[in-house]
């Protein structure tokens, strides 16, 4: 299957196959000159079977570094191992790209990308959804004027807990990098940057309704997990061009009405689908509706586009989309909102970053 047109063949390694790997794996063949090289994992056996699955090498982490063939490395470990993993992967010389968030803490996140910038190596961070064909229609009728200049807009992600569908949800609820802003809301704040640009101010107020959840699946049905982290917050965003939006992130709500994004400006309204999604429609308050299936990967999970960009600007010359300044921004409003929902005051954002640019319209599959 042909994908999108990088010219020139990168070698690609993978560090941790737990659930999300299994995505990446599938979707690697569907970017034309990407290679999948090797995978590793702590466990040998979840390392092992996706090796034979997908016909490639299981190898140590330290095995896989020392690959000459391999030019960017894929860290999908938990969160809180994602700056060492990272750290690993830039000291051998080697492109990152990694799944959200950059880091479990601002500053480890710093220190690996000063580290990258040393090196004169590359790092690209999920998520990589604002890519689809959803969130690409929203922002060329952004871009075109649809809303007018805009005012404010509401970020809205509740479920009841990722403990009812998934095995392992420990890290989920871990002290650092648990809770469901730092899980989901860089998809919502990704989202947002990418269309109304950098943050300035944030404040906050967020609760821990419980201290222990209880897994719903899997071989460990039953077992009890200790929350860490607060589950329920609800902040305010003010955009550097004066725009106000409201968040609202929680795993303690078991349905809701809200739409995941709405976009208020001076000449209407704009609604956006889910941000952890390729697909969807976009409504504007004038009745329009801008379907993703109408424009480049709209349809399906399209995981990995944030990668293949990046082997294409190493090659091209040109910076890449789902890039490490735009990943630090996102966490740093996120450890922002984090820090006013502890003191009870509004807290400035220190570091900035530019729209990324938009994808191109044809097809470069």
């Amino acid at each position: 299957m042909s994908g999108m047109g990088i010219g020139m063949g990168m070698g690609i390694g993978i560090v941790g196959c737990g659930t999300i790997s299994g995505i990446y794996l599938e979707n690697m063949p569907r970017f034309r000159g990407l290679s999948l090289k090797a995978v590793a994992d702590l466990r040998p056996e979840a390392a092992e079977a996706a090796a034979r699955a997908h016909g490639v090498a299981a190898l140590s982490v330290t095995g896989l570094l020392a690959r000459d063939d391999i030019d960017i490395v894929v860290n999908l470990t938990i969160p809180a191992a994602h700056a060492e993993v990272g750290r690993q992967v830039l000291e051998a010389g080697k492109h990152l790209y990694l799944e959200k968030p950059l880091a479990a803490d601002l500053g480890a996140a710093r220190a690996m990308v000063d580290l990258a910038a040393t090196r004169g190596l590359r790092i690209g961070c999920a998520p990589d959804t604002f890519l689809g064909g959803g969130h690409q229609a929203a922002r060329a009728a952004f871009d075109g004027g649809a809303i007018g200049r805009p005012l404010g807009g509401t970020a809205t992600m509740m479920v009841a807990g990722h403990e009812r569908w998934h095995p392992n949800p420990d890290f989920y609820y871990a002290d650092p990098g648990g809770g469901p802003l730092m899980d989901m809301g860089p998809y919502y704040v990704t989202a947002l940057v990418q269309l109304l640009g950098p943050v300035a101010e944030v404040t906050a107020l967020s609760s821990r309704p419980r201290d222990i959840r209880t897994i719903g699946q899997g071989d460990r049905a039953g077992q009890s997990v200790p929350v860490e982290v607060d589950t329920h917050l609800l902040g305010i965003l003010r955009f550097a061009d004066g725009a106000l939006v409201q968040i609202a992130m929680s795993f303690d709500v078991d349905g809701h009405w809200h739409s995941p994004l709405e976009i208020y400006g001076t000449e209407g309204s704009m609604r956006l689908p889910d941000p952890n999604r390729f697909d969807g429609q976009v409504e504007l308050s004038g009745g329009s509706v801008l379907s993703a299936g109408d424009r480049p990967y709209g349809e399906g999970n399209w995981r990995g586009i944030g990668l293949a960009d990046m082997a294409a600007a190493i090659h091209e010359d040109r910076p890449h989309r789902a890039s490490a300044t735009l990943a630090f921004h996102v966490l740093d409003v996120i450890d922002a909102l984090h820090r006013a929902a502890e003191a009870g005051r509004a807290v400035r954002i220190d570091s900035t970053c530019t729209r990324p640019a938009p994808m191109p319209e044809e097809d470069m599959r």
